[in-house]
């Protein structure tokens, strides 16, 4: 017997390093995380991570500049310009990914094959395809991936869907996102400051010289961005699909022009429209206009009408004019903190996440048909 159990205990520890078993967390234990992509965006992600509590302990970016920036908040975090080099460190916990749109997809495989948990910056994906396939990379895994959509996250919005929910709106038959901002003008193509690996920030785009504005100004050139139409239409889209319980977009037409941001491929003013089986959406974005600035989505029903922003919502009964004070409102800010946290308590409890891969491609997938339908001048159908 005691030869029996031996032979079993030795066959058991051969057959150990195929399971890895997860690091039990005390209550006050540290997540320890590495940032990949210390852009602007990057290292606000890396503040707002650090004050919940998480400690930073390595950084990858391909810009010096923005490398430097980014250990200022986090000075003893081992640095990487190759992000592949940060994610064989050792007591990574999980990695922070906030690159440009076309790196999603790569760096999301890489951290997912180093068996880390992901928070992957929005939008999820730079095509269709690449989000399906990020689906099916992630469920193939036991791995937490949480999409950076924190309105999933706020409270003022979940209350908002509850509200919908319970049938005051009617029927919806149509709905308006927007977001205006004066901000456009025209690309700083000037020399950078700084060394930049051009090739690893190209990755998987197409090669070419290096144009300093393709650098500053990614979001506005097709080979790394989907644009503001993906960029913010990201977050709008998916309220509107969440609020409505709508299910996927079913067409799209869209029309656009750069109007003051002289330089950009992607258009700094645009309209999409989306057909839905049950109502239509309208997407407006003006970077050149100040007037009801920021976001806002108004909800169209016959019974009442929703506006929801970045300040709360309001809600007024039909027939407006007979109607003009809101019968219901909620004044409250969009905060990042709740959506971060949530990704660091599942982190730990193996929970799902509130905004998970099936959430981030079906958030993108509107504005990807947008894009579709702008480049090839046409109604386009998903």
């Amino acid at each position: 017997m005691e030869q029996d159990r031996r032979r079993f205990l030795t066959t058991a520890l051969a057959a150990a390093p195929m399971f890895v078993p997860r690091r039990a967390w005390g209550a006050n234990d540290r997540l320890s995380y590495g940032l990949i992509g210390a852009g602007g965006r990057g290292r606000y992600l890396n503040r707002n991570f650090q004050t919940l509590g998480a400690e930073c302990v390595a950084i990858a970016e391909v810009y010096e500049p923005n490398l430097a920036l980014g250990l200022k908040d986090a000075p003893d975090a081992k640095s990487y310009v190759d992000y592949h080099d940060l994610l064989a460190q050792p007591g990574l916990d999980a990695v922070v990914i906030a690159t440009p749109d076309h790196q999603h997809y790569p760096n999301l495989l890489a951290a997912l094959d180093a068996k880390k948990d992901v928070y992957l910056e929005k939008p999820m994906s730079h095509s269709l395809e690449e989000s399906q396939l990020m689906i099916q990379a992630v469920r193939k895994t036991k791995q937490i991936v949480q999409i950076g959509m924190q309105r999933r996250s706020a409270p003022s919005v979940i209350k908002a869907k509850e509200i919908v929910d319970s049938g005051i709106l009617g029927k919806i038959t149509m709905v308006k996102p927007m977001w205006n901002w004066n901000v456009s003008r025209e690309l700083n193509n000037a020399p950078l400051e700084g060394k930049l690996d051009w090739k690893r920030f190209l990755g998987p785009a197409k090669e070419r010289e290096l144009q300093p504005m393709r650098f500053r100004s990614w979001r506005y050139f097709w080979d790394y961005s989907g644009g503001n139409m993906t960029d913010q239409g990201t977050h709008l889209m998916d309220v509107v699909q969440w609020f409505t319980n709508s299910g996927p977009v079913q067409s799209a037409v869209s029309f656009g022009q750069v109007a003051k941001m002289i330089g950009s491929e992607a258009p700094d003013v645009f309209c999409a429209v989306f057909e839905y089986p049950n109502f239509m959406a309208t997407w407006t974005l003006n970077y050149c206009n100040s007037y009801e600035n920021d976001w806002s989505i108004q909800f169209q029903g016959d019974q009442g009408t929703m506006l929801i922003s970045n300040a709360g919502f309001k809600i007024w009964k039909e027939p407006w004019p007979k109607n003009p004070e809101p019968v219901q409102q909620m004044e409250a800010p969009i905060p990042i903190e709740t959506h971060i946290q949530n990704f660091l308590d599942c982190v730990k409890s193996r929970n799902e996440p509130n905004a998970p891969v099936e959430v981030g491609a079906s958030a993108v997938s509107a504005p990807h048909l947008a894009n579709l339908a702008f480049h090839q001048a046409r109604q386009v159908r998903l």
